[in-house]
C-alpha cells in the first residue's frame, strides 16, 4: 500500500458510527460515535431526503448523517493537508451470492445491495445509507464494499444448507454467517500470538451487541451460529437467536402479528432484554442484583456454551477459544462462566489474567489455549479497499 494513499473506512451499525482516515497503515484519524454523540434532523414527515433519514421509523428524530461526513470529512481535510482522497471503504453486513469479494460499488452493484435487504434489514439499509451519503459528498471518489459474509465461504456444503428444497439453496437462501469482518481481524492477529490457533481448531467468540461464533479450520470459517440472517444463533442483547418457526407460525396464526412486528419482536424485543424486563445491555444486568437479571445472563452464557459445543463437534476437538466484541473483551465475569462450564475438556482460565483483562487468559495447565483480543475490523477494510483499487 502506498504510504501517501488516503483510504477512509465507514463502520455504520444501528447504534454506534466507526470512521477511520488512513494515510498508508497509519491512523490519522478516527471517530468512535455513539447514539447520543451523532447529529439529529427532525423526522416527522414520512418524504425526507435519501441522505438525510436512513429509514422511516416511529421515532421523533434520525441521525442526520449528511451533516455528520461532512463534519469528518472537514476534519480529515484539516488532518491530512494536500492529500486526496483514494477511496472510501465500507463494510456492508450482507453480500449474497452475488458479492464474493470486496467489490467496487458502481451504480449496477447498489440495486442488486439493496434487494438483499431482505435478508438484513435494518443493518444492510444502514450499510447503503452510509454508501450513498458518501457517493454525495465524493461523488468522484471510489467506494468499495467489504462484505460480513465473504469470510464464511469456505464453509462446507453440510453448514451452508438449509433443511429445505435444494431449490431454495439456489436461489441464494441458505446459511451465510457474519462478523466475518471482526473474524478476519482476529486471525490476523493470532498470526502474531500463537501460530498453532491459526493452524489448528479454533473457536472465535464475537460477544457483543450481536453475537455470534465461527469454528476455524487452519484458519478457515467451517461453521458459525448465525444464518441467512443476523437473527439466527446465539441469544443476543435485543435479538432472539435460535428460536423454533412454529413459533412464528403461531404468532402469525393465533396472535395475528404482522411481518413487521415479528421483526420488531425478534430484533428490538427479545434477548437478554425481553427475558430479563431490565435491559439488554450485559453490563447493567451485572451490576443488577435482581433474580430476572441473573437468570437472562444464565441462558446467555448457556447458549453460547451449548455454540461452542456444536464448533467443537464440527471441528473434531478444540485448541483454542478467541473471545471479543463489546462483551467478549470486557467482560471477566461472562468470560469464567463459559470457560468453566467446560473443565471437562481440559480448559482452564487464569482468573488473575482473565480479571486484569489481558490477552493471554489460559492458566499453566490449560489444554486449550484462551485469548481476549479487540477486533479492528477498520484495518481490514482499508486493506480490502486498497487490494480494489490496485485490482
Amino acid at each position: 500500500m502506498s504510504k501517501d494513499r488516503l483510504i477512509l473506512t465507514v463502520n455504520l451499525g444501528s447504534s454506534s458510527i466507526k470512521f477511520v482516515a488512513y494515510v498508508g497503515k497509519n491512523v490519522e484519524y478516527r471517530a468512535n460515535l455513539v447514539n447520543q454523540d451523532l447529529p439529529k434532523i427532525e423526522c416527522s414527515s414520512t418524504k425526507t431526503d435519501q441522505y438525510e433519514c436512513a429509514s422511516q421509523t416511529t421515532e421523533p428524530y434520525e441521525v442526520d448523517y449528511l451533516t455528520l461526513f461532512r463534519k469528518l470529512l472537514s476534519v480529515v481535510k484539516q488532518r491530512t493537508p494536500g492529500l486526496k482522497i483514494d477511496a472510501v471503504g465500507h463494510r456492508i453486513v450482507h453480500g449474497g451470492i452475488e458479492f464474493t469479494k470486496p467489490t467496487l460499488l458502481t451504480p449496477q452493484a447498489i440495486p442488486l445491495l439493496e434487494s438483499l435487504s431482505k435478508f438484513a434489514p435494518i443493518h444492510q439499509k444502514l450499510n447503503l445509507t452510509g454508501v450513498n451519503v458518501m457517493r454525495a459528498l465524493l461523488p468522484e471518489v471510489p467506494q468499495v464494499g467489504c462484505f460480513d459474509t465473504v469470510f464464511h465461504q469456505t464453509m462446507p456444503l453440510h453448514e451452508s444448507v438449509l433443511g429445505l428444497p435444494i431449490s431454495y439453496f439456489r436461489m441464494g437462501i441458505k446459511r451465510y454467517g457474519f462478523h466475518g469482518l471482526s473474524y478476519e481481524s482476529i486471525v490476523q492477529q493470532l498470526q502474531r500470538i500463537d501460530q498453532h490457533a491459526v493452524t489448528g481448531r479454533t473457536v472465535i467468540c464475537h460477544l457483543g451487541a450481536g453475537a455470534s461464533l465461527c469454528g476455524l479450520l487452519s484458519g478457515k470459517s467451517v461453521a458459525t451460529t448465525m444464518s441467512c440472517t443476523p437473527l439466527d444463533g446465539l441469544l443476543m442483547n435485543t435479538r432472539a437467536g435460535s428460536i423454533d418457526p412454529g413459533v412464528i407460525l403461531y404468532l402469525i396464526r393465533n396472535e395475528y402479528k404482522t411481518p413487521d412486528q415479528i421483526e420488531r419482536l425478534l430484533m428490538s424485543e427479545s434477548g437478554l432484554l425481553g427475558l430479563s424486563g431490565i435491559s439488554g445491555d450485559t453490563s447493567v444486568l451485572l451490576r443488577n442484583s435482581s433474580l430476572a437479571a441473573r437468570e437472562a445472563l444464565d441462558v446467555f452464557c448457556y447458549r453460547i456454551v451449548c455454540g461452542i459445543g456444536s464448533m467443537v463437534a464440527a471441528l473434531k476437538g478444540i485448541d483454542a477459544i478467541v473471545f471479543t466484541g463489546g462483551i467478549g473483551e470486557n467482560s471477566p465475569h461472562i468470560r469464567a462462566t463459559i470457560c468453566q462450564h467446560f473443565e471437562w475438556l481440559g480448559i482452564s482460565i487464569d482468573h488473575g489474567a482473565n480479571n486484569n483483562n489481558v490477552e493471554i487468559l489460559h492458566s499453566s495447565g490449560s489444554k486449550v489455549s484462551i485469548f481476549k483480543l479487540s477486533s479492528d475490523e477498520n484495518s481490514v477494510i482499508r486493506d480490502h479497499t486498497a487490494e480494489t483499487l490496485c485490482t
